[in-house]
């Protein structure tokens, strides 16, 4: 009886139903974050393997567990710091919906799942790049958060994972470049992704003792740094057509269309010298930008007439 009790504090939570409990692990996995490192993931695997075969699915669920699991851990981890910003407050442990250790339990439970998937479902090359994106976002990267407000630079290595881990599974070896040209577009764009967060936010971030680069930077260099990056995540994409992906006379309009539309979507940076950019909006068409190149280079897969097994 005793264990049976500790048991059920340990998963008491306010949901009341499999509605309810299923929201409450959708918002404790990030599910909108976690699906798009299982896309870029399925991306890397499709264009290394080619064909659509059922190991791509079972790496697909391999990360998104994954993924689950690590921002279920990370949303663990920061949950003092998440009760005193706006912005988090309302998650599933700092609002008081899911005990603690409920959370730790499961965000362990599903990086379990999907190391053990990634060993027996994969290779042990597949296992270990998890593991190492799994210690380097909970362990590095929350860090580094703690302490600097450049932790984004180190902590965009995540991005970079998941489409060299699907290229793995799909074959493919870490000593080919082409690999190395598409990681590096999600590396670099995952800067500028974090930081117009933590800037959009930045009085949230220097409510709860978290480094801002609105201390660091005067408003003038914030704007130039923040388009330099911006100018950056759009030419690398660039890069991947002369790796010889996205090299269809369609696709490369649509993705130098893309490109300049993003480079003109940062520009709004130099365009004003107020505190009005709307932070929100270039993060979303950022991220807009970043779907785009993985829909290219789907596309390239999906077009080969060696998709179909």
């Amino acid at each position: 009886m005793p264990i049976a009790m500790n048991v059920q504090n340990i998963f008491r939570s306010q949901a009341s139903s499999w509605r309810e409990w299923s929201i409450l692990l959708l918002q404790l996995g990030k599910a909108r974050i976690s699906l798009l490192a299982t896309l870029s993931a399925a991306t890397g695997y499709l264009l290394a393997a080619g064909p659509l075969t059922t190991r791509m699915f079972v790496l697909t669920a391999a990360v998104f567990l994954l993924a689950c699991g690590s921002c279920a851990l990370n949303q663990y981890q920061e949950r003092r710091t998440d009760r005193l910003m706006e912005r988090t407050r309302s998650r599933p442990i700092p609002s008081g919906r899911l005990n603690p250790a409920a959370a730790l339990s499961i965000s362990l439970g599903l990086i379990l799942s999907g190391l053990v998937i990634l060993l027996y479902g994969a290779n042990e090359t597949a296992f270990f790049l998890g593991l190492f994106a799994v210690a380097w976002y909970n362990g590095v990267y929350l860090y580094l958060k703690q302490k600097t407000a450049f932790a984004a630079v180190p902590g965009a290595l995540v991005g970079a994972i998941p489409p060299a881990l699907g290229w793995i599974c799909g074959g493919g070896t870490l000593l080919d470049g082409r690999i190395w040209a598409v990681a590096s577009f999600f590396f670099i764009w995952q800067v500028p992704h974090f930081w117009l967060l933590f800037l959009d936010f930045a009085e949230d971030y220097e409510k709860a003792g978290l480094p801002s680069l609105k201390k660091v930077f005067m408003p003038v260099q914030l704007r130039r740094i923040m388009f330099l990056w911006i100018l950056s995540a759009a030419v690398s994409g660039l890069s991947i057509p002369l790796f010889g992906f996205v090299d269809s006379y369609p696709a490369l309009v649509l993705l130098l269309l893309g490109v300049f539309w993003t480079i003109w979507n940062g520009m709004g940076f130099l365009r004003t010298y107020s505190d009005g950019i709307p932070l929100k909006a270039v993060f979303t068409r950022l991220n807009v930008y970043a779907f785009i190149v993985m829909l290219l280079l789907l596309f390239d897969v999906v077009s080969s007439p060696a998709f179909l097994p």
